[in-house]
């Protein structure tokens, strides 16, 4: 009998480890949970609505889905349907990979105002995530704060500024969509602790904010290196931050006339207090200087008056039962990906928010090269087992299958031009499956 792996997550990280496992070890039966009756994790979830050309990598996970030998489980939840210890007790191998879907705090006073966010709260919201469509920001504003200077701060800041007609051709979802065009929101400030060197946001998200039709992008030339002088960085990374500082500095050009939102990208500050009573009404921000590639106060203060603070600081995953967790880091703790005999980790679990979705792909590879290496004993009952369980606790269990079903009934509810229109919870997904004969 062929060996057997259950993946726990269906997110890039885990994908990439069931496509692993059927090419690294042929008649291997893959079982991918997800909580959710949608598969795919971030790609779903949290690659932003008018990037659709990014959430193509769901078409290669499809493959690896229809592959011989795995399966989705969707719908069913490790630590409330099924237990770790149960799953680890059924199949040969058991691999984490459930993402790092809690946003990491400022651990300043204030952040905890009605109006401040978390990222992945406040994406998950324009997103549809069934667990942050109740989120109801107060868009009725006139200044919004960013910190953070990644590509989920730039991609926060866009969708923010954007029209509804240029958000037309996405999936934005139509109360996300009803609630930025009727904000009065003008200014977007971007907040970077260090300097433009330094700031991970990519050119290809950077350059589309100066293609903005209502928005423009400021930038203090002041703060832009007249070289990239970076010695603790790659050839090929100090490449990429000189084309940044380029396109920074060409955001001068673009006119503002016709524009009625502005982007602010400001670096060299860092958020010391969320100010107002019980909602956010400014941030102080302190001054920094860059010393050996870190950011050191300077003790300067200012304060930035706004209704809305979201924060792109990255983010963590939460511990499971049993599993071994660091709770400074956010990761499940292990040694090259193996937690346990039996037990392994990977994707953002493993190493933390970190990278791209490409990013995962080696790391998952490695980790399933370990877990080839180590299959021993006797194979155990693996998807007839977990069948069994769901038979007698009556899990309503979502195959791909029934998510193709899904997923097709989203594209026909599309408006002219968009790709999708979501189901915003489990429940109407469910209920359309059965309406549809799932």
């Amino acid at each position: 009998m062929p060996r057997s792996v259950a993946v726990v997550g269906s997110g890039p990280g885990g994908m990439y480890v069931a496509q692993g496992l059927i090419d690294k070890s042929p008649g291997c039966r893959v079982d991918v949970f997800d909580r959710l009756p949608s598969p795919f994790g971030l790609i779903r979830g949290g690659v932003a609505p008018d990037h659709q050309t990014t959430k193509r990598v769901s078409r290669a996970f499809e493959k690896t889905m229809l592959s011989d030998g795995v399966r989705f489980i969707g719908n069913v939840e490790i630590g409330r349907d099924v237990e770790i210890g149960e799953i680890e007790r059924i199949y040969d191998a058991v691999v984490l990979a459930y993402g790092a879907p809690y946003d990491n705090r400022l651990g300043i006073s204030g952040e905890d105002k009605v109006n401040v966010f978390g990222s992945n709260a406040f994406v998950g919201w324009y997103n549809c995530h069934p667990d942050f469509i109740d989120l109801d920001p107060d868009l009725d504003i006139r200044t919004a704060v960013v910190i953070g200077v990644g590509n989920v701060a730039v991609d926060v800041a866009r969708v923010l500024a954007k029209t509804r007609e240029e958000m037309s051709v996405t999936d934005l979802p139509d109360y996300a969509a009803d609630a930025i065009e009727a904000s009065p929101v003008e200014d977007i400030y971007m907040f970077g602790r260090r300097g433009p060197v330094e700031a991970v946001f990519t050119n290809v998200e950077l350059r589309e904010m100066g293609q903005l039709e209502n928005a423009k992008p400021i930038v203090d030339l002041g703060q832009l290196p007249e070289e990239v002088v970076a010695p603790q960085m790659s050839d090929r990374d100090r490449r990429l931050r000189i084309r940044n500082i380029e396109t920074l500095r060409s955001f001068a050009d673009v006119p503002a006339e016709g524009r009625r939102k502005r982007v602010h990208f400001r670096f060299f500050c860092s958020p010391v207090e969320i100010l107002g009573g019980e909602r956010v009404e400014a941030v102080r921000m302190e001054k920094t200087r860059v010393e050996d590639g870190r950011a050191v106060p300077t003790g300067e203060t200012f304060e930035i008056p706004c209704g809305m603070v979201i924060t792109c600081i990255g983010s963590r995953a939460d511990a499971i039962d049993s599993v071994p967790f660091d709770e400074r880091r956010g990761i499940v703790i292990h040694e090259d990906g193996r937690v346990r005999e039996g037990l392994y980790a990977a994707g953002w679990v493993k190493r933390g928010a970190v990278g791209t979705i490409g990013t995962n792909k080696n790391d998952s590879l490695d980790v399933v090269e370990r877990i080839v290496a180590e299959f021993a004993g006797a194979e155990r009952d693996g998807p007839g087992g977990f069948d069994r369980v769901a038979a007698e606790r009556g899990l309503r269990v979502v195959s791909y299958p029934e998510w193709q079903v899904i997923d097709r009934l989203e594209e026909q509810a599309a408006p002219d031009g968009a790709p999708r229109r979501k189901f915003a919870t489990p429940a109407a997904m469910l209920a359309a499956l059965e309406a549809n004969g799932g």
